[in-house]
């Protein structure tokens, strides 16, 4: 299995792309979230993977960094369904005023020659708090992180042999959450900023976590890889050297402040 980010910044970068990725399991592909706009298809194509082949979207929740690379997603895929070069069916999962919002966005913004795929090849599919679904071969069990802001939903993977992948979405973990992430064998988490430079970027006042937030948090629940994501972007040329410099004060697993279009083996 393979995890590749294809954007790490938060809402307002400008020198990366927003945050999404995709995982890889024997060639099946799910997306997580979409970034702000039409990069993301710029994003999949330098990561040679085909939008034919994305058959699993999952939108953590409504904000613009996140859905609108949705709406460029939808349309390609009905595009190619149109035109025959999308074999079988796509599948989008969100909770429901996601899947709401992305009706809306298609009937609204893209051609009806288009979204008559939407319900017949094209599924939305409302998940709930504690659902389970089998996704690319792997168990994803849906979990609401009870965002203070826009309602938003993360999700927990089993990898091989009872070892899992769980993503906090974009807002800081709570102790909700708990039965999902502790011993997790990957944690995806949002890290704004320094600590050292909370006070420049302030990420309280945003319902976000530095790194050292996030570190303390995986060694508490005995996370044997994190990654930080969701930053911002003023440190770009030093951010992985400035953010694992802090982060290892903390956090004793393998830390991981991926680049735009890296890639993990999972």
């Amino acid at each position: 299995m393979k995890l590749t980010m294809l954007g790490t910044g938060n809402a307002l970068v400008t020198e990366v792309y927003n945050t999404c990725f995709v995982i890889e399991n024997e060639k099946q592909y799910l997306l997580v979230d979409g970034g702000g706009g039409s990069e993301i298809l710029k994003r999949l194509k330098d990561a040679d993977i085909s939008i034919s082949d994305i058959h699993h979207i999952f939108v953590t929740h409504k904000h613009i960094d996140h859905i609108l690379g949705i709406v460029w997603m939808t349309r390609i895929i009905c595009q190619n369904m149109q035109k025959g070069a999308y074999e079988g069916d796509a599948y989008i999962y969100g909770h429901e005023e996601v899947i709401s919002l992305i009706q809306e966005l298609a009937e609204k913004l893209l051609q009806k020659k288009q979204t008559d795929f939407i319900g017949k090849r094209v599924h939305l599919v409302v998940v709930s708090d504690g659902e389970e679904k089998e996704i690319i071969g792997k168990k994803v069990t849906f979990f609401d992180i009870h965002s203070t802001k826009a309602k938003q939903f993360g999700f927990s993977m089993e990898l091989e042999e009872g070892q899992k992948l769980t993503c906090c979405g974009d807002e800081p973990y709570c102790d909700w959450e708990e039965k999902y992430a502790r011993q997790s064998k990957w944690l995806l988490h949002e890290a704004f900023c320094l600590y050292g430079q909370r006070d420049t970027f302030h990420p309280y006042e945003k319902n976000h976590s530095t790194v050292k937030d996030a570190c303390e948090l995986a060694e508490k629940l005995g996370v044997e890889n994190l990654i930080l994501y969701h930053t911002e972007d003023k440190n770009i040329k030093a951010r992985k050297a400035l953010y694992t410099e802090e982060g290892k004060a903390y956090y004793h697993g393998n830390l991981y402040v991926p680049d735009d279009m890296e890639a993990f083996e999972l």
